[in-house]
């Protein structure tokens, strides 16, 4: 589902990718079964002017927006990161229809892990030249 976490269908569960941490229920959010760190924004974004002579310093106010990282409780891997107003509640940014991906995933093999990688961009692999060819201008 993203680069760390996927649902092992069969069991309805969230894992990580990273460790096989089985991370909570798949009906319900991921975010629940992972540790969370509320970050200082001024720790992430330092002021670009200097706080002591300009009240806005292009630093996000902590008074006013809230970081949240989220991590593997197994491997420490990080999750995810949301930018939140003072007070607001974790976002449930990805729900799934379980059944739906049942269905569709029954007659289906699993993917193997260089299948989830995919391909290579196009051209990266086979990108060979010489810089030090002559190339003709034409005129001189």
């Amino acid at each position: 589902m993203t680069e760390y976490l996927e649902i092992d269908l069969e069991r309805e569960l969230w894992l990580c990718r990273r460790c096989g941490h089985e991370v909570g229920p798949a009906r319900q959010a991921y975010k629940e079964g992972l540790l969370v760190y509320a970050r200082d924004p001024a720790e992430i974004h330092k002021p670009i002017l200097d706080p002591a002579l300009y009240e806005f310093t292009f630093a996000p106010d902590g008074k006013w927006i809230s970081i949240l990282e989220y991590y593997c409780p197994d491997c420490g891997v990080m999750m995810e990161t949301e930018y939140l107003p003072i007070g607001h509640p974790p976002l449930n940014d990805m729900q799934f229809d379980l059944d739906a991906l049942k269905a569709q995933w029954s007659g289906r093999e699993p993917l193997t892990e260089a299948e989830l990688a995919g391909p290579d961009p196009v051209g990266m692999s086979q990108h060979h030249h010489s810089h030090k060819q002559k190339h003709e201008h034409g005129g001189r």
